[in-house]
């Protein structure tokens, strides 16, 4: 459980740390947009970037700045195909103080940073935030159904694993039990909340206490506070 809440805060920090960072990124292409020059340069040649898995091609290019100074300089975005051809005409922005450190007039030359960098934090926002979401909404659910929902005892079938969740490489247990419903002879299955220790030794008895909606048997909660709290370690 540690573990969990331990996840779902550091995904949102960092997805929330991520997106400001995109914006001082975005904001710094802004300002230097304003105070750039444009010129036309030319690809001179393609370098060859190795990664561990992959080969991208970055174009350098060679432009004259308005007082007729040649410079040289090699794109910090590379890509596989290539973007540019040897020969192609581009144009650039670059600042009159340092003009070594020109731009590519293309989108993903000028915003891919900024725009990688706000996907991969709207993901990790997205994950820790629904995360911390559901469970607000889980135990909201919960309140409801214990003050306002109908008490029923249900018939206790089994303890099986949740494999469906790892946590550290464990699964955790939940209870099932079944329930004839005499209105309408409808057979109902519950499961309980995840449970990270074996409850089967203290379940006492042939019947599990389930609160429900009466208006929607689907929408319940299995009440385990018979269950021993977990000591914190």
């Amino acid at each position: 459980m540690k573990t969990l809440k331990f996840i779902k805060v550091i995904f949102s920090i960092i997805g929330l740390g991520l997106l400001v960072g995109s914006f001082f990124l975005y904001q710094n292409t802004s300002e230097f947009l304003e105070k750039a020059v444009k010129a036309e340069g030319v690809v001179i040649d393609l370098v060859r970037k190795r990664s561990s898995d992959s080969t991208t091609y970055a174009p350098t290019i060679r432009f004259t700045t308005n007082n007729g100074t040649m410079i040289e300089f090699t794109s910090s975005t590379s890509s596989n195909p290539p973007s540019y051809s040897r020969g192609e005409q581009v144009a650039v922005f670059y600042l009159p103080e340092q003009p070594d450190e020109a731009k590519i007039n293309g989108f993903f030359s000028l915003w891919g940073a900024a725009v990688i960098v706000a996907g991969i934090g709207t993901v990790f926002f997205l994950v820790g935030f629904g995360m911390i979401f559901y469970g607000i909404r889980k135990q909201r659910k919960k309140e409801h159904l214990l003050q306002r929902g109908t008490r029923i005892n249900t018939d206790f079938q089994s303890v099986n694993r949740n494999t469906s969740i790892k946590v550290n490489g464990r699964s955790p247990f939940v209870i099932s039990s079944q329930w004839l419903n005499p209105r309408t002879n409808e057979l109902h299955i519950f499961e309980s909340e995840s449970i990270w220790f074996d409850p089967e030794d203290h379940i006492k008895g042939e019947s599990v206490m389930v609160y429900i909606d009466p208006n929607d048997p689907s929408d319940y909660y299995m009440d385990i506070s018979f269950l021993p709290a977990l000591a914190k370690t």
